[in-house]
């Protein structure tokens, strides 16, 4: 795929990439183009002023540019005071997802929001969020690599603890019935989706860990990690979710 040259472009292609739901997408495009504003030092539009508002036209290689970077942190901090921590995160966490992917893709050799780090929200009381049917189709359509796309989908699917997932090897599993074949263990059964991610995940390979990370197993913490991480643009406190929360939506 050739590198595109303005920004705009590189969203399309970025929103086009992680199989979103049409809500999800239209959240992941209102974000970057209000980061386009701060990519040209103008501050974004509010009010009914955005709705019409035409974005300016930004080169892509921009987002390479050496003083991109402290931009970017002026226009967060600036975001942050006018519209809240948890939009400001929220918008800072899709950023970062899609430079992600434009660096995968080789079209950037900078992330210009390394170094930025979301503010604290203010606790609202009450139990946090949960994972509802919509949200939980939005959080298993995230652009992520195989292997987290394949063990958020065995969660899901399974409800079983993370640890014994995490403790899996490739021949505890029984690929074509789709269950596990653990000795002493209650078999456990996956869906179609994560029947099709399996065997991709684990091609070539006839033992050693399932979910894997470099030639060792992949951690409970680092896994979590990415979990939220990746949940951050889905969720209006701006947190993103739990691992624990997508076992406990599945097993509801």
């Amino acid at each position: 795929m050739s590198r595109p040259v303005e920004y705009a472009v590189a969203v399309d292609r970025f929103l086009a990439s992680g199989g979103l739901s049409a809500a999800s997408r239209r959240i992941y495009r209102i974000a970057l183009t209000t980061w386009a504003w701060a990519l040209v030092d103008r501050e974004p539009p509010v009010g009914e002023g955005r709705r019409n508002a035409v974005p300016p036209a930004v080169p892509l290689v921009l987002l390479d540019a050496p003083h991109t970077a402290l931009r970017l942190r002026d226009a967060f901090a600036a975001r942050s005071a006018a519209v809240g921590a948890r939009t400001a995160n929220r918008e800072l966490s899709v950023l970062g997802s899609a430079v992600t992917w434009w660096r995968a893709q080789g079209w950037l050799c900078q992330d210009p929001t390394d170094g930025l780090r979301a503010v604290p929200v203010p606790a609202a009381g009450g139990a946090a969020a949960g994972l509802d049917g919509g949200l939980v189709r939005d959080v298993l359509r995230l652009p992520a690599p195989l292997r987290e796309q394949t063990f958020w989908h065995l969660l899901h699917d399974t409800g079983a603890p993370i640890e014994r997932l995490l403790a899996l090897d490739v021949d505890d599993l029984d690929l074509p019935g789709r269950r596990t074949r653990e000795r002493g263990e209650t078999p456990l059964r996956w869906g179609g989706e994560t029947a099709g991610l399996l065997p991709l995940l684990t091609l070539g390979r006839v033992d050693g860990p399932v979910f894997r990370t470099g030639r060792g197993r992949l951690s409970y913490r680092r896994a979590a990690e990415l979990f939220t991480a990746a949940t951050r643009p889905l969720d209006p406190r701006g947190r993103g979710w739990t691992l624990r929360q997508l076992r406990a939506a599945g097993r509801h």
